[in-house]
């Protein structure tokens, strides 16, 4: 091989590496790192500059109807801010093993410089909200169960530990940070609601970020928690030691009015 040639496939790979995002990689080097990052395990999804992806799907043929349609790979990045990359990149929810399925939280597969280069990169690409701050030690513990039981108990249970909807699974909260359940407040990742400021002030998010921490250990006086897995299945075994129980009397019952 010429020298001419090497240098030429050096500079093509070069090259090649350098559009592997997108455009030019941004300034700065924290992002720069991101932007190279991104190229290796978010393009083929997220698409260049976080444009997002569509692929054609073929439909019938029909009176005012195309024959294709698109449908979305995965949602653009530009405009989410750090806030989103930050949570999905942390929970391990991305990347996704299979396109499509819910994100669920799993093992993350980036260190710690890692996932701030690729934030830095995405939170590049359009300004967006940043990672919040909250501050659960000023919230009240009584208004955050009552948040939670008006916006959050009907998927996650009262107690946090997670349901069952049609086409979702609301995952349990044990493992979230106070970071995070404020970032999922925020962002409604897969079918959550997404809560405004509007709707959750910072400072009602606080308390009820605090009362998700509450119930991951509860104070249980007088009471048998039975892990903690909610009043539904908590129910169903009081009634199954009634249930018992009541056998139990009527056999003693049956026993004496038989010797009598």
């Amino acid at each position: 091989m010429s020298r001419r040639v090497a240098i030429a496939v050096v500079a093509l790979a070069a090259s090649s590496a350098a559009g592997s995002a997108g455009a030019a990689p941004p300034t700065g080097d924290l992002a720069a790192r991101g932007y190279h990052l991104y190229g290796q395990y978010c393009i083929a999804c997220h698409g260049a500059n976080g444009r997002g992806v569509v692929q054609p799907k073929p439909v019938g043929a029909g009176p005012g109807r195309s024959q294709q349609e698109q449908t979305a790979l995965a949602p653009p990045l530009q405009g989410v801010g750090a806030l989103s990359a930050d949570f999905y990149l942390r929970t391990g929810y991305m990347p996704l093993r299979e396109v499509g399925r819910q994100p669920r939280r799993s093992r993350v597969i980036f260190d710690e410089a890692q996932i701030r280069a690729l934030v830095a990169y995405v939170a590049s690409l359009g300004k967006g909200p940043a990672i919040p701050q909250p501050h659960p030690e000023r919230g009240s513990l009584s208004e955050g169960m009552k948040l939670f039981t008006d916006h959050c108990a009907g998927c996650h249970q009262i107690v946090a530990e997670g349901g069952y909807l049609t086409g979702a699974t609301p995952p349990p909260l044990e493992d979230a940070t106070t970071v995070q359940i404020a970032q999922a407040v925020r962002i409604g990742p897969y079918v959550m609601p997404r809560f405004s400021n509007k709707s959750i002030s910072d400072r009602q998010l606080d308390s009820l970020i605090r009362y998700v921490h509450y119930t991951k250990s509860p104070d249980d006086r007088g009471g048998w928690a039975i892990g903690h897995i909610g009043p539904v299945p908590e129910g169903l075994v009081t009634w199954f030691l009634g249930a018992a129980a009541l056998v139990g009397i009527c056999i003693v019952i049956g026993k004496r009015l038989t010797r009598e």
